[in-house]
């Protein structure tokens, strides 16, 4: 199984930490958050993954190189200007059909900002048992942001604040938070119909009238953004208390 970690965000909302490093670098319990997510996708089976790559590209490239690409196949997509999630995957789709991949096979898409629990291996087996093309990891929890699901866990659209977006409608639909990791049928890639910077999201949204875009329940599981520093320095408290594992 292949996966890409998005990591090419400048994170400005992570200053002061990032005024001399990409937020890939930003430590966690003494581990990097780019260690954390590549260590993460090595437990659930992935030996391959591709990083994309914009502020301070260089560092990671060097960082990666060091630590001898913590034993993993390790590309790097490099952006001269930010694609966001959407675009980046674009870009970087070459990877998962390179000869030699197999045509069917699901991929993890995974932030580099986020830390969690999620069983990423359940993850990708239901998304197989159920031929989605996409599979949404999400959290009943307060967030800015939702999607909206129908009762089958199907998406039908989302709510950023106060604007609401419907793909398709339904008289029953919930809201549920985005936890920053999907498992993704490669045929979306044909799909994407967008130029330049796009979010991945809007890709969904395009395709839910027609495709089963699901949700993976997650709620019990430690899960936590890591885009303010306050968030950090209480991410690095979870690992000195156990409730992550090293």
């Amino acid at each position: 199984m292949k996966a890409m970690v998005l990591a090419a965000g400048l994170g400005t909302r992570l200053r002061p930490l990032t005024n001399d490093r990409p937020k890939a670098l930003v430590e966690v319990g003494g581990r990097t958050l780019l260690e954390i997510a590549l260590r993460r996708l090595q437990g659930c089976g992935v030996r391959e993954v591709i990083v994309n790559t914009h502020h301070f590209a260089g560092m990671i490239a060097e960082y990666l190189a060091a630590n001898d690409n913590f034993g993993m196949r390790i590309e790097l997509s490099r952006e001269t200007e930010l694609l966001d999630t959407g675009g980046g995957l674009k870009q970087a789709g070459w990877f998962f059909h390179e000869r030699g991949s197999e045509p069917d096979q699901p991929f993890l898409l995974h932030n580099v900002d986020v830390i969690s629990t999620v069983d990423l291996r359940q993850m990708a087996e239901l998304h197989r048992q159920s031929g989605a093309l996409a599979t949404l990891a999400v959290q009943r929890r307060e967030s800015s942001r939702y999607l909206l699901f129908d009762q089958q866990q199907r998406l039908c659209g989302r709510r950023i604040g106060e604007k609401v977006q419907i793909a398709r409608p339904d008289e029953a639909m919930q809201e549920l938070a985005f936890c920053g990791i999907h498992v993704i049928s490669p045929r979306l890639l044909e799909m994407i119909d967008r130029q330049g910077a796009f979010s991945i999201i809007d890709i969904y949204l395009d395709l839910a009238a027609r495709e089963r875009v699901l949700a993976f329940p997650a709620d019990g599981q430690y899960w936590r953004d890591l885009g303010k520093p306050e968030s950090v320095a209480q991410a690095t408290r979870d690992f000195e208390q156990g409730a992550l594992a090293r």
